[in-house]
């Protein structure tokens, strides 16, 4: 299985990826990346934030962007070179997070496709903006 090439990209060109945030993803994801911060799984601590309780980990929601690219658009044989991400909204265990990638440039010579990043939760509230840069698959 081989993603698009560059040469099928188009400016404009669009991919989503959706999933519903559940516990066991924010403690899988801090399990997996050593972050065990009390905001993602203290029930107790947490509520003495000013989110109220816990939120999922900000790059866990960046990682559905990942999904994008490495799996649908450009897809598989993808290389991530650059990702610029701004957290807009906190992320709250049960979302559904609907993330979504703009082809927004495609430089056929360099083999290099940028595109516009964005996350939102059901109520449509953009939980996270950015910019990625990739190498499709040849």
């Amino acid at each position: 299985m081989i993603g698009k090439t560059v040469n099928e990209i188009k400016v404009g060109d669009v991919g989503t990826y959706a999933r519903t945030v559940s516990e066991a993803d924010v403690y899988l994801f801090g399990g997996v990346t050593g972050d065990l911060n009390p905001a993602h799984t203290n029930q107790v601590v947490s509520e003495k934030t000013m989110f109220k309780g816990r939120i999922a980990h900000g790059m866990l929601t960046a990682s559905y962007i990942s999904t994008i690219l490495g799996m649908y658009l450009p897809g598989p044989g993808t290389i991530f070179l650059s990702f610029e991400c701004k957290f807009t909204k906190p992320v709250q265990f049960g979302d559904t997070i609907t993330a979504t990638a703009t082809a927004v440039d495609v430089n056929v010579e360099k083999n290099i496709v940028t595109f516009e990043c964005e996350c939102v939760n059901q109520d449509g509230k953009k939980v996270l903006t950015g910019k990625a840069t990739v190498m499709p698959p040849r």
